[in-house]
This record gives C-alpha cells, structure tokens and sequence, in this order.
C-alpha cells in the first residue's frame, strides 16, 4: 500500500472528471432530503438511455421559427441598441472638429515642425470637445499606419492604435477621471509607470479629465515629472474650471483654450446630423437648440435627440414643438413685451404677459428673455444689429428700440431685471412676481436719470417721467400721494405738433418707441399721397393686415386729431427701407469711382470696400504757444 493517496497523484483538474462506468445515483438511495426519486423522473431517464444518440449535424439544425411577436429579434427597432447622436457623430479626426480651427491650425503646424510639447492643457465649457480632443492627440501622437510612422495630425481608420485609443483600451494610453481619482494615489501610479517605456506604441499618454479636481498634495507630487517627464512620455489634462489649476501646473504645459460654439456654426452641424438622420427640421428650431446649447456641441446634440423624435419620420418637425419642448416663450412675443415695457404700455404688457403665461411659458424664462433683449439692445446700440447673434427680423427690432432708448436707461431697466430675476425665483407665485416687475419697469421706462433729474432741479424745470399726467389712468404713473393726483388731474396733456412730411411721421414713431410699428412702416408703406392727417399709400406683401387701422390709432393719440389712413393707392413710391438702400448705393458708386480709391483698388488686386463709414469731424484743439509770456511784462 503506498503512502500517496492515489487521488493526488494525477492533476487537479482530473479529480472532478466523472468516471463514464460510474452511476452518478443510486435509484434506490434516497436523496439528500430523505425522499426517494420521483418515479416520473426514473422513467424519464429510461426512455432517455434507451433513446438513440442524436446526430452530429442534428444539432446545427435550425431552430422552429419564433412567434411573429415573441423573442428578442421582434423588437430589434425598439431603441434597445440605439446610440444616441453625441457619441454617434463624435469626431474621429481633427477636421471633423467644429469651431476649433484656430487649435487645429496650431497643432498641426507644431506636429509638422516636430515642435511637440509633452504636456497639453485643454480647457472650455462642457460639451465643446475636450475629452475627444485628448484621444484625438493620443492617436496623433501614436499614429502609426503603412504610409506614416511619425506623429501627425493625418488621422485616417487604418492606423495600428486608433480603435484601442477611441474605445479607452490601448495599454500605453492610461485614462484616468481626476474627480474620482482626487487623492495622491493615483498620481503615484503613474510617477511609479511613467519610468517604463511604452509596450506597443511610441508614447506613453496620460489622459487626466477634470484635472482641477486634484488635492494640493496630488498637484505637488506631479510637478516634478511633469517638469522633466522621460521622452517617451506625454501628458494631456482637460479641465472645465482652469482657475483652479495651480499655475506651477499651467506654466508646465502647452494650453488650448476650446472655444464656444457660435451659434450659426452649430445650427449648420445639426442641419447635417439632422440630414444623415433622415429628419426633417426647420432653420428657426434648430436656431432655438443652438442657443438653448449655450455653445456646447454635446448639450446640441442631446436637445437634437430630443426634438427630433417629436416628429414621424418624414415629416418636419416644426419650430413651435421645439419651442414647447425647451420651455420657450415665442421670442418675437417676448421682444413685443419689451417694446411695450419700454414703452410705458403698462396694460399691454400685462395682456401679453398673460398671453404667453397662458402658453405654457415659464415665467423665470420670459425674465431670462427679457434681460436677453435689453443685453441685445445696448450691444445694438454701441455695435450694430450683427453683435447680437439674433435672426436679422429681431436683430432689427432690437437695434432700432435700442437707437431710441438711452444708454442710462437701458443700464437702469438691466439692474431692475436682475433683481426682478431673483424675486421671481423666490415668489410663492412666479408668474404674479414678474406682473409686478412689469408695472415697475413700465412706471420707471421714461423717468429721468440721477444726472437729467439734478440737471432739471437746477434749472428749474419741470420734472417729467413716469409720474406726469401724460400718462393717464392706464399708464401705470403716479408717483405721488392724493395732492399730487388732484394737482395733476386740471393739467392737459400737450399734443405733439402735427408732422408735415411723411418722413416726420415716421420720425414721431420712432420717439414713441413704436418699434414694430416704425418698422412695418419702413418697409411696408409706399406713400402715394401725404397732408397733415391724411396719408394714403400702397400697401406692399407681407404687410400686416392691421397697420392702416394701428398707424391711425397711435396718430390720434399722439397729436390729437383724427388721421384717414387709406391703403388702396396704387402707384406709390419707394418705401423708407429702398430709399435708404437706394441712398448706400449711390454713395458706395460715388466712393468707388474716386480717383483716390480707384488707385488703391488697381494698387491691391482682389481687394474689396468693406463697410462705409462717416467719420465725426476732427475737433480743433487751441494753439499753444511756444513761447510762454514774460513773467516779468
């Protein structure tokens, strides 16, 4: 008898491997729970030992067909496997990247010269790219295919790494999330695998996102590598929040700073996805997207996936869905309860607000948008309706309520609303919060600022705004007590002079702050006969179908008198907007075809007049002597 136990001497995995004569159970033992095996069961496995052993290929037949509504494979189309558009179309090459062009076009001239810094600080608002650029630059730097064998920014689907780098699996390319990883451990793995050269490829790459989420002492214990990190190394942090990097971090490194997203960019990027996608959306939607996106392409195509499964496919999914599912007051609505607010139109204000409210619109969005258009209007007012970012119909509005609105008042009606803001965000009741905050920035539109209310104190005149008679019962006015209301009440209300010329009716609009309504008339009228309190014209397409009955209306109230406003005349002439247009053109031709400029333009081929300006005239400074007097004269 030996003194090994033969169950050892053969290997381990052997032990468990059933012996083919060996009964695995005694039918006439009963089981481990006291009971005897079931006689169904004995009998089961009779019939199955006395059954012939199955063929090799019965067993690659195919399987009965499932039911037509059972199974996995019925609900293929069910969105089980469906990958959402911002990891769908996320970019696989630097020129797919939008909006960057200024950090593409100085990567590539450094990976050209082989000037390759070796630690790159991506920084930006969410969803602009920064994490894709990362592995983008991982694969540049580790670009390796038949035709290249160099780092370069020429990224093409053959290279040896770029599947392992893009999905996060490549051995040499260690990605690392610093919010999860804030502590000093982390950091000492790496410092402990930066020493090794790399496995496959020709760098070793560390990704670290968030990197601002690093303590004090992880930071610290970087320095030193990242200072001398060893040739084969390279580092690549992103980060949202770069003030709290430390600058001994940021002076280690090459930054890039990935820009916002202009609006007009992105809205052309979501046109295509929306094209490959086979949907169907209008220009203004994906214009309200753009600027719900903020600049961030990822947070675009996330409000993109939502908007486009509001429509069948094939049909276009219209701009007020988009409207609804964002939460949106309609933007030329909101621009009108500006307009009226400015206006001093305290009723009309509060039915338009009542109106929108009534549409579902969030009240704290429609103060977002307010504040949105008085911004619009001050930018307009110092740049031009292009600064705004704004579709040119409410670009314009903007720009000429801007023009009539002084600058004081606009920065005044700007503090009122941030703090009209955050009481709406604090009121039990939102939408009665932002009633009271229209009555008061109807009551202060026309109230004189600190510097035009000393200056009248001084002179002795008399103090008008939002208080003064002029305003009415429905004005929104009265500042006073009852003294001051019965001391009002004799004094009338003085009319403004009748115009003369159809040019001062517009102007008289234009005082008013009837923005819209000035508007309409410059582009729509084609006077064809003008006296004090009569003007026929001839109506253009497109017109509103109120605007004789409106321009009447404002006319009477303002000068006092009845005005016949006809709208049947044929044959007018050109209206304010072609006149203007008309009035550019002959000074641009005037301008081309001086002498002066026409040399310059043979002196420069290619070169084109841009936007004409009229400069103000140079303001003659006294002469100064150059000898002072004799003191002694």
């Amino acid at each position: 008898m030996s003194d090994v136990d033969p169950s050892l001497e053969g290997p381990p995995w052997e032990e468990d491997a059933p012996d083919a004569d060996a009964v695995e159970r005694d039918p006439d033992t009963d089981d481990m729970f006291g009971s005897p095996e079931p006689a169904g069961m004995r009998e089961a496995e009779a019939e199955a030992a006395a059954a012939p052993a199955p063929a090799v290929e019965a067993k690659a037949a195919p399987k009965a067909a499932a039911p037509a509504d059972t199974g996995p494979a019925a609900h293929a189309d069910d969105g089980s496997a469906y990958t959402v558009l911002a990891r769908k179309y996320r970019p696989h090459t630097f020129e797919d990247l939008i909006g960057q062009e200024a950090m593409v076009r100085t990567l590539t001239n450094a990976f050209a010269t082989g000037r390759i810094a070796h630690a790159f600080m991506l920084t930006g608002v969410r969803g602009v790219g920064k994490t894709t650029t990362a592995r983008l630059l991982a694969r540049a730097l580790n670009n390796e295919t038949d035709s290249i064998d160099r780092p370069s920014l020429a990224l093409t689907d053959q290279g040896r790494h770029d599947a392992s780098i893009m999905a996060g699996q490549h051995m040499d390319v260690v990605e690392m999330d610093a919010a999860s990883h804030t502590g000093i451990d982390g950091i000492r793995d790496i410092i402990e695998s930066v020493r090794y050269a790399p496995v496959e490829a020709r760098y070793k790459v560390y990704v670290l996102d968030e990197v601002h989420m690093l303590s004090n002492q992880a930071f610290n214990a970087l320095l030193k590598t990242l200072e001398e990190p060893p040739p084969h190394a390279k580092f690549i942090f992103a980060t949202t929040e770069i003030r709290k990097v430390p600058v001994t971090i940021l002076s280690r490194c090459q930054r890039f700073d990935l820009r916002r997203v202009e609006p007009e960019i992105l809205v052309e990027h979501l046109a295509r996805i929306a094209d490959r996608e086979g949907m169907k959306i209008e220009q203004d939607a994906l214009a309200l997207i753009a600027r719900a996106a903020e600049g961030s392409v990822r947070d675009g195509l996330s409000l993109l996936d939502q908007a486009l499964v509001q429509g069948d496919r094939g049909e276009t999914v219209k701009t007020e869905v988009v409207r609804d599912m964002l939460g949106l007051a309609d933007r030329s609505q909101t621009i009108a309860l500006f307009e009226s607010i400015m206006a001093g139109r305290t009723p009309e204000a509060l039915e338009l607000f009542r109106t929108l409210y009534g549409y579902g619109a969030d009240p704290v969005q429609v103060t977002n948008d307010l504040l949105e258009h008085c911004h619009a209007a001050s930018v307009a007012k110092m740049l031009g309706p292009q600064a705004t970012r704004l579709p040119n119909d409410q670009a314009q509005k903007l720009t000429a309520l801007g023009a009539v609105i002084s600058a004081g008042t606009l920065a005044r009606v700007w503090q009122m609303l941030l703090k009209a803001l955050d009481e709406v965000r604090r009121a039990p009741n939102p939408a009665d919060a932002v009633e009271m905050a229209i009555v008061r920035l109807a009551y202060a539109a026309d109230l004189p600022g600190p510097e035009e209310a000393l200056k009248a104190l001084r002179d002795g005149e008399p103090m008008s705004g939002g208080g003064s008679a002029q305003r009415g019962p429905s004005g929104g006015g009265g500042g006073g007590g009852a003294s001051a209301q019965l001391a009002a009440r004799p004094v009338a209300a003085p009319a403004t002079p009748d115009p003369q010329t159809f040019e001062q009716v517009v102007a008289l609009i234009g005082e008013k702050r009837e923005v819209g309504l000035q508007m309409d008339v410059q582009r729509f009228v084609r006077p064809v006969a003008f006296k004090p309190g009569a003007i026929t014209y001839e109506s253009l397409d497109g017109a509103p179908m109120d605007l004789a009955r409106k321009l009447a209306a404002r006319l009477k109230d303002w000068t006092g008198r009845t005005w016949l406003i006809a709208a049947n005349g044929q044959g007018g002439g050109e209206t304010m907007i072609e006149v203007d247009r008309r009035k550019r053109g002959e000074e641009r031709a005037e301008i081309e075809a001086d002498p002066f400029v026409v040399a310059v333009m043979q002196a420069f081929p290619g070169a084109v007049i841009g936007e004409i300006k009229t400069l103000a005239p140079a303001v003659e400074l006294p002469v100064i002597p150059d000898e002072s007097p004799d003191l002694d004269d």
